[in-house]
């Protein structure tokens, strides 16, 4: 059973996703105070975090950034703010997901299975190993390694990886990516930009000169394949 921990303020809120998730199959706990819902994640530890923004005590912002500091548990961020700002700020210290309130549930239902499925290693391909230049990805221990050395990566981030490195060579469309990594998807476009801006800052010498995740204006982003890239045994 996947464990999912709330830390939200508005208890009516808060129950009702606790329920609705329960009924999913989920094992729910809550926390309605920001520095208790920390405190909660540092003790029992969570295979989801769905974060409110706007807390007392201690904020979502700063939470995402000591979770994230420390661990690559999916975040989901809630907040009743609409502001892309706000949204590009969220993914840009580590949250995975953003929803903005008021939302349906089963929206919410849908992006907790998304990124939830974006964590788990994948059991079709478990002794496959793609390479594409100095890049290697070994799905059977779930590990990327760059020149050699390890890549700590997010779900996320992993899977927005291993999606590219599939297609060595090819242009992969930005509703292609969307697609294939956060699922029935209909967000801010902003979302993909800043999860590709991570990936080059592990990747890449010099993200900001990238010579392997390159961006094909009008058409999306591509995975360079130097000759004897793509999938290995």
């Amino acid at each position: 059973m996947k464990k999912i921990l709330i830390i939200e303020d508005e208890v009516p809120l808060a129950e009702a996703l606790k329920y609705t998730l329960g009924q999913e199959g989920y094992g729910v706990e809550v926390a309605h105070d920001g520095a208790a819902g920390l405190e909660m994640f540092r003790r029992d530890g969570a295979d989801l975090l769905i974060l409110d923004l706007m807390l007392p005590s201690l904020d979502g912002l700063e939470i995402c950034r000591r979770v994230r500091a420390a661990s690559s548990v999916p975040i989901i961020m809630v907040t009743a703010k609409d502001s892309e700002m706000d949204e590009i700020v969220g993914l840009e210290i580590g949250a995975d997901d953003y929803v903005t309130k008021p939302f349906n549930m089963r929206t919410l239902i849908t992006r907790v299975k998304a990124v939830l499925r974006r964590q788990e290693k994948p059991e079709t391909h478990v002794s496959e190993r793609l390479s594409c230049g100095d890049i290697v990805m070994d799905n059977g221990r779930h590990e990327v390694t760059v020149r050699g050395r390890p890549v700590q990566l997010t779900p996320t981030e992993y899977n927005l990886l291993e999606l590219l490195m599939k297609r060595p060579g090819k242009v992969v469309s930005r509703h292609q990516i969307l697609d294939g990594v956060w699922g029935d998807y209909y967000g801010s476009g902003k979302t993909l930009d800043v999860h590709v801006r991570h990936l080059r800052e592990k990747i890449e010498q010099e993200p900001a000169r990238p010579e392997f995740l390159l961006t094909v204006r009008g058409a999306g982003y591509k995975l360079a394949a130097p000759e004897g890239g793509g999938p290995v045994a």
